[in-house]
């Protein structure tokens, strides 16, 4: 993902919203989101050159998902990120067992952002070794650390608040939808050209072989029924699918 916008516990039906733009090539094989037969509890995406997973929730109410870390100086990790949000969905651990397993393997990855719960707690862990145990509140996530101030994180925030009054499939994707970029002066500087940072500024991104390629929207009740919809979008930026599960 490049972008996921949350709430946690803020409002009185669900206990998390989430609204989330995953970017990436477009040459890039991948899978929409399903139960598959060696995972059948597992409702994610799949990333068809790794194997990984990007998002992706389960039958009993747990959820993960993942952003990359804008670094063009970092190493290359052995393994994949996506495993990790896999690996959390396959098995039983609280957030904060898995993330302390993970603190002896985070040279092993690329720099990420990682989001775990097991319907009871919500955490947010970084490959810089930050691990956070989130209180009820709206959060942004995208390729820097957890409500880093970015234009699309902000606005995003703002506009999931807003949306928040009544949480509607249609309303959470729109605000998804957004292609406007920001201005010069408010762009990060993460080390690539500021062209680059510009065309990436927008919550929905689309330029030549790179850009959103699904938007997920997931409302979860207190009781853990859920309902995961997932957009698919192709190389014009054009909307080709959407799915709908309710667990």
């Amino acid at each position: 993902m490049c972008l996921i916008l949350f709430a946690w516990q803020c409002h009185p039906q669900y206990k998390l919203v989430v609204a989330a733009n995953r970017d990436e090539f477009y040459a890039r094989p991948s899978a929409p989101a399903q139960f598959s037969h060696d995972t059948p509890q597992i409702l994610a995406g799949r990333d068809l050159e790794q194997g990984g997973t990007w998002l992706g929730v389960t039958r009993s109410g747990r959820f993960a998902a993942i952003t990359n870390v804008r670094d063009p100086s970092a190493k290359i990790g052995a393994h994949s990120r996506g495993h990790l949000v896999r690996d959390f969905l396959a098995n039983n651990q609280t957030p904060a067992h898995f993330i302390a397993q993970l603190q002896n393997h985070l040279a092993d990855y690329s720099p990420f952002n990682l989001l775990l719960s097991d319907g009871n707690t919500l955490h947010y862990c970084n490959s810089s070794g930050e691990m956070l145990s989130l209180q009820p509140g709206v959060y942004g996530l995208s390729n820097a650390a957890l409500d880093t101030p970015w234009p699309k994180v902000e606005q995003g925030k703002q506009a999931l608040t807003e949306t928040l009054s009544d949480p509607q499939h249609e309303s959470l994707f729109c605000l998804l939808a957004d292609r406007t970029t920001a201005p010069d002066a408010q762009l990060p500087a993460t080390g690539i050209p500021q062209w680059l940072e510009q065309k990436l500024s927008a919550s929905f991104i689309h330029f030549d072989g790179y850009g959103t390629r699904c938007s997920t929207v997931i409302l979860q009740t207190y009781d853990d029924q859920l309902d995961f919809l997932e957009r698919q979008f192709n190389e014009q930026g054009e909307p080709i699918a959407t799915q709908t599960f309710q667990l």
